[in-house]
C-alpha cells in the first residue's frame, strides 16, 4: 500500500458530492425525461431508449470543454465527450450501417485508431460542439428509421469479423438500450468526479 493517495484520489482535489435535489440530479418539473405508463413492446422500447439518450444529455448539462473532456482516472481515457463521440459512432453504425445497409464510412474510428472516440475527445468548444452535432444527427436518423418501420421484425445485416449475421430491429433497439444504460453509469462517475453533482 502506497503511504500518499495519488492526487486524484487525494481528498483536497475532489469537489464536494452534491444532489441537485433530494436524492436525484434535478427536480421532478425540471426532468425532461418522460416515466409515464407505456403499453406494447414497440412503445416500451423507444420509450427506455429516448430516456436514456436524454439521460446521457442531462450528465452533460452546464460543462464547459475543459469539463467535458476531463478524464476519470488514470489509464481510463473515458471522458464525457469521449461518450458522446462514441454513442454518436453506436447510433451511426447500428442505425445507418446495419439496418439501412448505409455504404456509410465510420466515424471518431480510424485503422490506426480505433479508439479515436475517446482519444479525440479534447478540451476544444469546437470539438465538442461537433460532437452533439453529429450525435443529434445520428440520433435523428435513427429515430426516423424507427418512425418509418411498424415491423420490429424488420432484418439488418451486421458483419463482423468476417462473419454476417442477420438481427431483427428488436434487437438492435435492445443493445442500443443496454449501451447507453452502461455508458449512463459511466455518466454518473465522470460528472461526479467534475464536480460533484450526483443523481439519476
Amino acid at each position: 500500500m502506497p503511504d500518499e493517495l495519488p492526487e486524484y484520489e487525494s481528498p483536497a482535489t475532489l469537489p464536494e458530492r452534491k444532489f441537485g435535489w433530494s436524492n436525484v440530479f434535478l427536480p421532478p418539473e425540471q426532468d425532461p425525461r418522460d416515466y409515464g405508463p407505456v403499453s406494447g413492446e414497440r412503445e416500451t422500447l423507444l420509450s427506455y431508449l429516448h430516456a436514456y439518450r436524454q439521460t446521457l444529455e442531462l450528465k452533460c448539462a452546464g460543462l464547459d470543454a475543459s469539463a467535458m473532456a476531463a478524464r476519470s482516472v488514470p489509464p481510463s481515457n473515458l471522458s464525457l465527450l469521449g461518450l458522446i463521440r462514441h454513442m454518436a459512432e453506436v447510433e451511426h453504425h447500428w442505425f445507418r450501417r446495419v439496418m439501412a445497409g448505409e455504404d456509410a464510412p465510420r466515424i471518431y474510428r480510424t485503422e490506426k485508431d480505433r479508439d479515436a472516440a475517446f482519444t479525440g475527445a479534447v478540451a476544444d468548444q469546437a470539438v465538442v460542439d461537433e460532437a452533439w452535432a453529429t450525435w443529434n444527427a445520428q440520433v435523428a436518423f435513427a429515430e426516423e428509421f424507427v418512425e418509418n418501420h411498424d415491423d420490429l421484425g424488420v432484418i439488418g445485416v451486421f458483419e463482423h469479423g468476417g462473419t454476417t449475421e442477420e438481427l431483427a430491429l428488436r434487437e438492435v433497439l435492445l443493445h442500443m438500450i443496454e449501451e447507453y444504460a452502461r455508458h449512463c453509469g459511466h455518466a454518473d462517475l465522470l460528472r461526479e468526479r467534475i464536480d460533484g453533482r450526483v443523481g439519476q
